[in-house]
């Protein structure tokens, strides 16, 4: 599958007719952060396929920026591999490959993990209801994309899930990294056969990290955090070699 993308990806991303929408955010000023912000969540969405060329035309258009500010946006994500440019060819998604992965998995350790420790030594044991707003919101909203087999929302969900624990760092810095390493995480599970198969069975993991978290339990819940991660990482790091290796 390196490299290949089906005729529905590449009608999809011809049209980049849901772009539009995006253009109110950009305000007048549709500066190379702010387009690169949008892509980069399109691209942790799923929107844009692994292996896909960016159109520099179709995209422009649909944002309504210059060439310009697209160019710089791409630069911006192409440091943060996400995009690949190929000489004479253009910007492409770029494919993950399996050390990438291994590497995500670690910086997610780190940081995932150290951010539900922070949160303990602000709270000493104490309710963290409040705290976890957006951690409970991200696991119901993947329990109700499971009930209706949404399972590209319940991919997105699980990236939102990841995104909020690391939310509880209290750190923009830390929020714009993991943004860009979840986004390329996104392009591996793009990759997978069934996203079902894999989401599904961390629904259940997810809601005992959150209740851990409403507890008070925080060592728990990084000690659950830190088994969900290395868990995930090995299957995930098999299935995905395999499914290079058939290309």
């Amino acid at each position: 599958m390196a490299g290949g993308v089906t005729k529905n990806d590449r009608r999809r991303l011809a049209e980049v007719s849901g772009l539009e929408a995006d253009r109110a955010l950009l305000g007048r000023a549709g500066t190379a952060e702010r387009v690169a912000d949008i892509l980069r969540d399109r691209i942790a969405e799923g929107y844009f396929p692994p292996g896909a060329r960016l159109s520099e035309e179709s995209i422009g258009g649909a944002l309504g920026v210059s060439r310009n500010t697209l160019r710089e946006a791409f630069r911006l994500l192409t440091h943060e591999r996400l995009l690949v440019h190929q000489l004479n060819r253009g910007v492409f998604v770029r494919m993950v490959t399996v050390e990438d992965l291994d590497d995500i998995y670690r910086v997610r350790t780190l940081v995932e993990c150290a951010a539900v420790r922070r949160l303990g030594s602000e709270l000493k044991g104490g309710d963290a209801t409040a705290a976890v707003g957006g951690v409970a919101a991200a696991v119901e909203a993947g329990e109700a994309a499971s009930a209706t087999r949404s399972w590209q929302d319940l991919a997105t969900a699980n990236i939102r899930f990841h995104q909020a624990i690391v939310a509880l760092a209290d750190s923009p810095r830390t929020d714009e990294l993991m943004r860009g390493v979840l986004a390329e995480l996104r392009l591996v599970f793009h990759v997978m056969d069934d996203p079902r198969r894999f989401h599904a069975p961390y629904l259940t993991r997810n809601r005992q990290i959150l209740e851990a978290l409403q507890s008070g339990a925080v060592t728990e819940a990084e000690e659950l955090l830190a088994s969900y991660l290395e868990d995930s990482r090995s299957q995930l790091s098999g299935a995905y070699a395999q499914r290079i290796a058939e290309g």
